[in-house]
């Protein structure tokens, strides 16, 4: 390290959002530390700005361009999306980024410890966790301090199995319990508001043919979740010219009760809540309810679909459903074909 060196601490106000990168490459830059031990692990806890953040760190070889890097290796949708979070929506980023120093950091700690000095330079961190909040931060307008956890002095086999144990052993949150929470947060899109009394009407109306059989915020054995639900929904939904979920439930309430009896009768009605079957059901519905309304005018009733789906049920079997019963493109497409085999003039 140089005898001359120039050293600056880099102060921000909340208010600022313009990002203004204020240091230069060689410089030594200083932050408050904390200094954390787990195991036989040593870490610092900082926060940076991400200004500052975006512009020190790679995410893949050490000869490759760091820009270059987090463009080849991420997606940079993902990345605009947090920037645009991060811009017009005044997001917030509490989850600490993973960093490993490298030897161009050249870190250390001064001030009795309570400091954290580093060189300005493109590869003094490997990102370890947070690669596309990192490249979100380089493409924001706006900057923010963010909390950021940095080992030092880990061997490249030491970061390699630092980096997988990151990324097998963390859980996210079940896409059931996000789709539950997006209400309570007010974030929910037209479509899966719908989508959402749909799913309620189904999971609480005395005459629903799925109650008893669905699960609102987990995932359950024997239980149509409410991810599942709307994925077989959503092409349901293509028929309705101005959908309620009122309508909607009553319309595809006698459709799943037509064919749970149907399914009844040829002893595979514990088929009905597989969610490959269930979403093949729904996939069909469009095309049950092009040929009712063509029969018996848009006046749909159990009855009437019962009529539709009964070729459906007389050619399957059980081993044609576990053939086919892989996939929902397979299964719908086989359902299509036994309507179209019982046609004739």
């Amino acid at each position: 390290m140089s005898t001359t060196k120039t050293t600056t601490r880099i102060r921000r106000t909340p208010s600022e959002l313009s990002k203004v990168t204020l240091a230069k490459q060689g410089d030594r830059l200083r932050f408050s530390v904390a200094l954390i031990q787990q195991a036989n692990k040593k870490f610092y806890s900082v926060t940076i700005p991400t200004e500052i953040l975006a512009s020190c760190c790679f995410v893949t070889s050490r000869n490759e361009d760091p820009k270059a890097g987090f463009q080849r290796v991420l997606d940079r949708q993902r990345a605009q999306d947090i920037a645009r979070y991060i811009d017009n929506e005044e997001g917030t980023i509490p989850g600490s980024i993973i960093l490993s120093a490298q030897p161009e950091a050249q870190l250390e700690l001064v001030g009795n410890s309570k400091t954290l000095e580093f060189t300005f330079d493109p590869k003094a961190f490997l990102v370890l966790d947070g690669q596309h909040r990192v490249y979100g931060f380089a493409l924001a307008e706006r900057a923010m301090r963010v909390p950021v956890v940095i080992y030092s002095g880990l061997t490249p086999t030491e970061e390699a199995r630092l980096f997988i144990d990151i990324n097998t052993k963390q859980r996210q949150v079940p896409n059931e319990l996000l789709l539950d929470i997006k209400r309570l947060a007010e974030r929910e899109s037209d479509k899966e508001i719908l989508l959402r009394d749909i799913f309620d009407h189904f999971n609480g109306d005395p005459h629903s043919s799925l109650l008893g059989l669905m699960s609102a915020s987990a995932r359950q054995k024997n239980k149509i979740s409410r991810v599942t639900f709307n994925l077989a929904f959503k092409p349901a939904l293509t028929v309705f010219n101005a959908p309620d979920a009122k309508n909607v439930f009553t319309i595809t309430n006698a459709y799943i009760g037509a064919f749970s009896d149907a399914l009844a009768e040829a002893g595979l009605q514990e088929k009905l809540i597989s969610p490959t079957v269930f979403r093949a059901i729904m996939d069909t519905f469009p095309e049950v309810a092009q040929i009712s309304a063509a029969q018996h005018g848009k006046e749909f009733t159990k009855s009437k679909f019962t009529s539709v789906i009964t070729p459906i049920i007389s050619q399957l079997s059980a081993s044609k459903l576990e053939k086919s019963g892989k996939s929902v493109r397979d299964l719908s497409a086989m359902f299509s074909k036994f309507i179209k085999n019982d046609f004739s003039i």
